[in-house]
């Protein structure tokens, strides 16, 4: 069976960091776009940043400049490194993996909660 764990969530002041990760089990873990998604209570998933199998990235407007993901297929893991963390990046971080050419092959973690409180 698939498995996504997400892990590195926490309690953060703003404008502090988080580095996630999220290490994925029984996939072919270079052959997969992996994703980063939140959901904030009460709103819809979001989606946050994106890498390619080819190390392309892509990020939305709300983190761009603040977050970098990054993925090490060594060791089956795309990490997302969060900073100067605001109030709004509060949510529940999750790990998506989709793979690149059978897109019905997609995955997702349990989540890991962020918050952004002082």
């Amino acid at each position: 069976q698939v498995q996504l764990v997400e892990s590195g969530g926490g309690l953060v002041q703003p404008g502090g960091s988080l580095r996630l990760s999220c290490a994925a089990s029984r996939i072919i873990f270079s052959t997969y776009t992996m994703n980063w998604y939140r959901q904030a209570p009460g709103k819809q998933r979001e989606w946050v940043a994106i890498i390619t199998t080819q190390g392309t990235t892509g990020y939305a407007e709300s983190v761009k400049g603040r977050f970098a993901i990054s993925r090490d297929n060594g060791e089956n893991t795309v990490y997302l490194e969060m900073n100067s963390l605001k109030p709004e990046d509060t949510a529940v971080y999750y790990c998506n993996a989709r793979n690149s050419q059978v897109t019905q092959l997609d995955y997702w973690g349990q989540g890991t909660q962020v918050t952004v409180s002082s």
